[in-house]
């Protein structure tokens, strides 16, 4: 598609130009530091979204789940986020590696406001560390050091809009086909035998069994 370059906006003054001012409040809430909210917020959160680049600008956001309180607060401004088994692509590591600037952005189930941090982050093996991220007995290989230096609260807009917690928004998954099936239409070719799809589907869900933790 080609893109009209008379409205395509260039510079911060010219966005800026289109909206009201920013409003007092959504400026000073942002905070340098943990508070009480902003750590009881991430006590209850299982869910957040790091963002991350890599040294070339190249984007990735990645989702991150575990039980509630997953994250540690090591101090008012120091996260520690594990590392859990995936696919192994690597991409929210290999750009902290390269570029140490995240966001994240932490979730709770029923909560329509969201808590976000912006910070530096660093991967770590520190055994100290890692033993403090164990479930079922079973550490990480490494995870994220976050140094916070912006954190703050944001409002409930985007869930309302979305209803994103409501029940009778919820959507039957086998509206579509299974992640595999998608994946390998997208690559390789699924197989056309149902019989032979649903051994390969069940072999994914006996390793969501067996190798998360």
């Amino acid at each position: 598609m080609q893109l009209k370059s008379e409205f395509l906006i260039n510079d911060d003054a010219a966005l800026r130009a289109l909206f009201p001012p920013t409003h007092e409040v959504a400026v000073s809430k942002c905070l340098a530091k943990l508070d009480a909210h902003a750590r009881e917020f991430i006590r209850r959160s299982p869910f957040l979204c790091i963002g991350t680049q890599n040294a070339d600008g190249k984007s990735d956001v990645s989702p991150r789940g575990d039980p509630c309180g997953f994250v540690k607060v090591l101090d008012d401004q120091t996260l520690l986020i594990p590392d859990r088994p995936g696919n192994n692509r690597l991409d929210t590591l290999s750009n902290i590696v390269s570029n140490p600037t995240v966001g994240l952005l932490f979730m709770v189930p029923g909560f329509d406001e969201t808590l976000r941090i912006n910070g530096r982050a660093v991967l770590t093996r520190d055994p100290d560390l890692l033993a403090m991220l164990a479930v079922n007995e079973r550490q990480p290989s490494v995870a994220i050091v976050v140094s916070i230096f912006e954190v703050f609260l944001h409002c409930a807009k985007a869930f309302r809009r979305s209803k994103l917690w409501d029940p009778e928004q919820r959507q039957d998954r086998k509206e579509m086909p299974s992640l595999l099936k998608m994946i390998l239409d997208q690559t390789t070719g699924a197989p056309e035998d149902t019989q032979e799809m649903a051994r390969i589907e069940e072999g994914l869900e006996e390793a969501y069994r067996t190798s998360m933790y």
